[in-house]
């Protein structure tokens, strides 16, 4: 049995009544999900940025007698991929809907029903287990990495999310195929391309700065962290053994005036966010964010951790008797 891990998500709640929110915040605190808040003239504004979401908890009164539907049109236009969960007054069904506007909504609920939603978040959201293993093991390589390739260079993570968003963080991204028995799919590393520049300019990698910095050399800096990760990845996680079955392939479309990319599939990412700082406090932070997509295979019952023996250790030098 694979132990699930104690992952959260970040939901956005736009509700009106001060006692349902009350409500709605309990059931967030009871099922893994962090509610945030936006006032109704900024909702468009939040969900055009690069805030991860894994789903909406709208009421059908916010912003006026129909004003949560005609909203979820218009959430529906700009992020099609995001669950939303409708409270209703008096019912918690769609069936007074038509067709179209009940296909905008995952669930209809009403506040004296919200306990309903509990099984409706683990199929949208956590609908896939991710071994503890995977996801302790993920944080420590990929803060080892950068490490190694920053210097001087404080590295924080944020606790891992799940998000169901299809947005893409800053100006820079890399990608890399990820290939396994237990898994296929990608990691992706997304981050700005300024804060990055001026750590270059600064010293604070191992580029040479005897001259002007460009582009070249921020991809550069992203894509041997990206190749530091995938070789620990792989090290540790994935077993050398020969595929099983034929290696199936899916479009990926990436939209850059959107900030948009899809996998083809519905499945929710992985999601890890590092926050590197200088150690003498100054200049600004990098923020970089880490995604996993297993879209193409995703069998976590077949994983397990690669471990060394310790006679393979005490051979190699690595280990000696005290």
């Amino acid at each position: 049995m694979v132990e699930k891990a104690e992952l959260v998500s970040k939901v956005l709640v736009l509700e009106e009544s001060a006692d349902c929110a009350v409500r709605i915040k309990a059931f967030c605190d009871a099922n893994n999900l962090v509610g945030v808040k936006a006032q109704l003239e900024n909702v468009m504004g939040v969900l055009k940025s690069n805030v991860d979401l894994g789903a909406i908890f709208l009421c059908e009164g916010y912003g006026g007698d129909d004003g949560g539907v005609a909203l979820a049109r218009e959430i529906h236009e700009v992020r099609p991929e995001l669950p939303v969960f409708l409270r209703r007054n008096g019912v918690d069904d769609l069936d007074s809907f038509s067709e179209h506007d009940r296909s905008l909504f995952s669930q209809a609920y009403s506040i004296d029903n919200i306990d309903k939603l509990g099984p409706v978040v683990n199929e949208t959201i956590f609908s896939l287990v991710y071994p503890n293993a995977l996801v302790r093991g993920i944080t420590e390589i990929t803060k080892a990495a950068l490490e190694s390739q920053f210097k001087d260079m404080d590295v924080n993570s944020e606790a891992p999310y799940i998000v169901r968003d299809r947005i893409i963080y800053g100006e820079l991204f890399t990608l890399i195929p990820l290939e396994s028995n237990w898994c296929r799919g990608y990691m992706m590393l997304q981050t700005e391309e300024q804060p990055l520049v001026r750590f270059v300019e600064a010293g604070k990698t191992h580029i040479a700065t005897d001259s002007m910095v460009n582009f070249r050399d921020i991809n550069h800096v992203l894509g041997e962290v990206t190749n530091l990760v995938w070789g620990s990845f792989r090290n540790r996680f994935v077993a050398f053994e020969p595929l099983e079955g034929r290696a199936s392939q899916v479009p990926i479309i990436v939209n850059h005036l959107h900030r948009y990319i899809s996998f083809g599939s519905e499945d929710p990412q992985l999601c890890f966010k590092y926050t590197l700082s200088d150690k003498s406090g100054d200049g600004p932070n990098l923020v970089l964010y880490q995604r996993f997509v297993f879209n193409l295979s995703w069998s976590p019952d077949k994983f397990k951790e690669n471990e060394a023996l310790v006679e393979d250790l005490f051979d190699s030098g690595k280990l000696e008797l005290f």
